[in-house]
């Protein structure tokens, strides 16, 4: 694990961002339900996955497009993601009627990479590594005078991810745990900004797979550090093979987050059949990792009678599905 530098005088997002972002995102972003646990009180489930493109990054990404000038947004915009982010930003940009690339890794799920084709995107493929899309993505950007929408690293996208946070709040004001998946850092960095900066007292649990574990490793060490691609692939949660946090999401996740936990592959397995099965709701295994902490971590988690897991998102494989029904 190589430590990344970090800069020390990073500009925060503030309160006031996020709620200029949630004015922003109405009626594009929905207010997703908190959904409780059939068979266990004071356990919700924020079902992101119920998001027009089936995953939270519909916030973030059309804060950031939607608060560009015109005329850098008639360029059009590009970005690098596995999936989730891909079909938001072509969401976002379909909307205002300008054109977007993407460029996605090859080893990306069908699923993910029809769906965002299909809304209108013109995809670029390239190796698994999260640094491969990163410098493609700049690459395509100089020489085309596209915008670039970062999947997690911006504050615009973070503010928009923060909307998340609000609606918790406004849906059950007296949360004591929210629990968040964490790869490059949005959602987290986000809803933990949102939440403290509101005013409450709930903690912020931040949820990695072990196989990609960075962000645990930079959250306890204090600093940044990047995991390589050989290692963060190994885990079935393609939306949280990340190799590092962002440097902005983790200087909000260092002052607002609590602690990162991180979760097992059979774990995760099981968490997806679960919430399935038991609560109705279809995550795929980036989403489900936050019912995999609580479900079997909580000797880590602090005590709390009313839970919230944030499901980011549904987006899931249908052969992996059926694999882990089965």
């Amino acid at each position: 694990m190589n430590p990344v530098q970090t800069e020390t005088s990073t500009q925060l997002v503030t309160l006031a961002d996020i709620l200029a972002a949630q004015q922003r995102v109405k009626g594009v972003a929905f207010h997703t339900p908190l959904i409780p646990h059939p068979k266990v009180a004071g356990l919700y489930f924020k079902a992101e996955s119920l998001q027009p493109i089936g995953a939270f990054k519909i916030r973030g990404a059309y804060n950031k497009i939607a608060s560009l000038p015109d005329a850098e947004r008639k360029r059009g915009v590009i970005t690098y993601s596995s999936g989730n982010h891909a079909q938001a930003v072509t969401y976002a940009a379909r909307a205002f009627g300008i054109r977007a690339v993407i460029v996605m890794p090859n080893n990306a799920p069908p699923v993910k990479q029809e769906g965002t084709r299909a809304l209108g995107a013109e995809i670029v493929l390239v190796g698994p590594a999260s640094s491969e899309r990163l410098a493609k993505a700049e690459e395509l950007s100089a020489k085309h005078g596209y915008v670039m929408v970062p999947p997690y690293d911006d504050p615009a996208v973070v503010a928009g991810q923060g909307t998340c946070g609000l609606e918790i709040l406004a849906d059950l004001p007296d949360v004591e745990l929210v629990l968040a998946p964490v790869s490059g850092g949005g959602m987290l960095s986000g809803a933990a900004t949102a939440i403290k900066l509101s005013g409450s007292k709930a903690k912020v649990f931040g949820v990695e797979p072990e196989l990609a574990g960075d962000s645990q490793e930079s959250f306890r060490l204090g600093k940044l550090v990047e995991w390589p691609a050989e290692k963060t692939t190994r885990t079935i949660c393609d939306g949280l093979r990340t190799q590092s946090l962002g440097r902005l999401n983790f200087e909000h996740i260092r002052k607002y987050c609590d602690d990162i936990v991180t979760v097992t592959e059979d774990e995760i397995r099981r968490a997806i059949r679960e919430l399935a099965t038991e609560v109705h709701i279809v995550a795929e295994p980036s989403g489900a990792v936050t019912y995999a902490a609580w479900r079997w971590h909580r000797n880590e988690l602090p005590p709390a009678e009313k839970i919230a897991c944030i499901i980011t998102g549904g987006n899931i494989d249908p052969k992996l599905l059926r694999e882990v029904l089965a």
